[in-house]
């Protein structure tokens, strides 16, 4: 199960020379000595010029032999063929993405990018969980029930599942960067008007055009930020990125804890504007900050690659070198970029003439979402479109309806004060027969704090488990977290029915949390290596549309059977968890291999 090291049948490579040896210094994009945004090199290419012939069968385009050497044979090869360059003082060499990636060094740079990156993450993860806090104190405001609470819950992922795809094609063709400011904006000021809104159906309404934006978030953000990693530390550092959505866990929960129970806020005959929503707006913060912190970060090298835009990925390429090193741009050494087969193909699709841009990005969408859907890719992606399906319905089916159940049990330890025992369905019976989700009931929007003490304590269960996706991830594999976790977060959805007790509701829903935080870790890396990258963004962006998707099953689903038919929801998700996990088995391994 334990997955090693692997080499992948090597490609052949095409020389692709720096442009400033003719065209004169181009501008880096720094992040040098600090993060300052400044303009790209702006020429239009020569894509002709730019990519050569391809080299006879074996050799690349110097005449060596072809494929990827390593590089210190590289460099005493073209050290003794090109010559020291009396500029930079060092002997420049050829080298690949991955190579040059590496040759960049790691450190401040990507500490930086995982902070934005990292925080993107936890805003989206914020502003989906922080739902499963607002229903119970909404449900009097909006007059909700399990069904319409069910409903409530999914508008956002069916939002998501249209924004999936919409976006993470248009990455594919208008860039990673661009893509992200957009949603970041949109996805603030939809959480605002939420905020604002006074009828179940105008929240709904701006609920799920918040999904359209937050759709584009992971599709895009996964292989923006896997694109500036070297082999080497891809699965730590991406599962490193995935514990953000548990620090966007604990911040949302921590929130609900410090402004909900505390009433505050404007009540009118006219217009309402309590705690719960006032909650709403402060989520809204992180998206803005988001949305001014990108502009900071360079475009993905690895995309403007697949566009054909070598002088601005080796500028950004140079900037990451000065960033991490505090050396002069000059002394960065690849000047010559080898391009394999298939990217070289990319660039010369680029450069087939169509009038404007709008066509070509069209083009690019509907191409992209063709191949996806073709051999030899067609199999990763029924696989991954099963994983995330089935995964997804069992994380957001339950951990969206953690603090429902919380709920309920406090109000049936309320009620029944001298009863210790009392399993998950047996309180679900009292509140929908008897208690405030009955016809006869009294509606009350007061939670008791030990909820949202368990809701913190639930989601905290993650941080450990966090830690051990990062150290493991690269040692282990991908598929090793992915079936443990979905095996073992299984394991915790059937003994659901079989908890007596708050105590018993609250230490299984924490292991829950922990064994299903590793799996979304595994989970993003493995689906976000598994795509090329000129498909990588669509074909995770349609693997999210069957996330989404999940969670929109996962929600209604639930939030039905749980009253009607209580024992049902932990069995369905544990054999979906269990069943979609060893799924991965049929993936090919990622794991420290260079992303194609």
């Amino acid at each position: 199960m334990v997955e090693g090291d692997t080499d992948q049948n090597q490609p052949k490579y095409t020389d692709v020379k720096d442009d400033r040896v003719a065209n004169g210094d181009s501008k880096d994009h720094p992040l040098a000595g600090g993060v300052v945004a400044l303009s790209l090199h702006e020429k239009s290419l020569d894509h002709t010029q730019a990519v050569l012939p391809p080299p006879a069968p074996g050799t690349t385009g110097n005449g060596s032999a072809a494929g990827p050497l390593a590089l210190s044979k590289q460099h005493e090869a073209n050290s003794g063929t090109v010559g020291t360059d009396p500029e930079r003082g060092v002997a420049p060499i050829k080298a690949d993405f991955e190579q040059a990636i590496e040759l960049t060094g790691y450190g401040r740079f990507h500490y930086i990018l995982l902070a934005i990156c990292g925080l993107v993450s936890t805003s989206e993860e914020m502003d989906v969980i922080s739902m499963s806090f607002i229903l119970p104190s909404a449900q009097c405001d909006l007059d909700l029930n399990t069904q319409s609470k069910g409903w409530l819950n999914s508008i956002i992922f069916i939002g998501m599942m249209f924004g999936a795809y919409i976006w993470g094609s248009v990455a594919d063709s208008l860039g990673r960067k661009k893509v992200l400011i957009v949603i970041s904006i949109m996805n603030a000021f939809c959480i605002v008007a939420s905020s604002f809104s006074q009828t179940y159906e105008v929240f709904m309404v701006f609920r799920f055009l918040n999904g359209v934006a937050l759709g584009g978030s992971g599709p895009v953000i996964w292989p923006y930020f896997a694109e500036f990693q070297p082999k080497s530390k891809r699965g730590s550092m991406l599962s490193f990125m995935a514990a953000f959505w548990t620090i966007g866990n604990l911040l949302v929960a921590g929130l609900a804890w410090l402004i909900i129970p505390t009433g505050i806020g404007i009540t009118t005959p006219a217009f309402t504007y309590n705690s719960w929503r006032i909650f709403l707006l402060v989520c809204s913060i992180p998206s803005f900050i988001v949305a001014a912190l990108l502009l900071y970060l360079p475009e993905s090298p690895k995309f403007l690659l697949s566009q054909g835009k070598i002088d601005e990925a080796l500028a950004i390429f140079r900037g990451i070198y000065v960033t991490n090193t505090g050396k002069s741009k000059d002394q960065y050494p690849v000047r010559e970029l080898l391009i394999d087969e298939c990217l070289r193909e990319e660039l010369e699709a680029v450069t087939k003439p169509i009038k404007n841009k709008y066509k070509r990005m069209l083009y690019d969408i509907l191409d992209n979402s063709k191949q996806v859907f073709m051999s030899p890719i067609l199999k990763f992606t029924i696989i991954s479109i099963t994983i995330n399906f089935t995964f997804h319905i069992g994380y957001y089916g339950l951990m969206m309806w953690f603090p429902e159940l919380f709920n309920r049990f406090d109000e049936f330890t309320r009620a029944h004060p001298g009863v210790e025992d009392a399993s998950v369905c047996q309180v679900t019976d009292y509140v929908v027969g008897m208690g405030s989700h009955s016809q006869t009931g009294v509606c009350s929007a007061t939670i008791p704090s030990t909820v949202f003490m368990e809701s913190l304590i639930t989601v905290a269960a993650a941080l450990p488990a966090n830690v051990i996706a990062v150290l493991g991830m690269d040692r282990l594999g991908r598929k090793f977290f992915l079936v443990f976790s979905t095996m073992a977060a299984g394991a915790c959805s059937a003994s659901m029915y079989f908890v007596t007790n708050q105590h018993q509701n609250l230490a299984v829903s924490a292991i829950f949390s922990g064994v299903i935080s590793m799996g979304n870790a595994s989970l993003d890396c493995l689906i976000t290596e598994v795509f090329p990258t000129n498909l990588r963004a669509t074909g995770v962006a349609i693997s999210m549309v069957a996330a989404r998707l999940g969670g929109i099953i996962g929600n209604v689903v639930i939030a039905t059977l749980l009253d009607l038919y209580c024992p049902a929801p932990t069995f369905i998700v544990a054999v979906l968890l269990a069943g979609g996990g060893l799924m991965c088995l049929f993936l090919p391994n990622t794991t420290r291999t260079a992303l194609s």
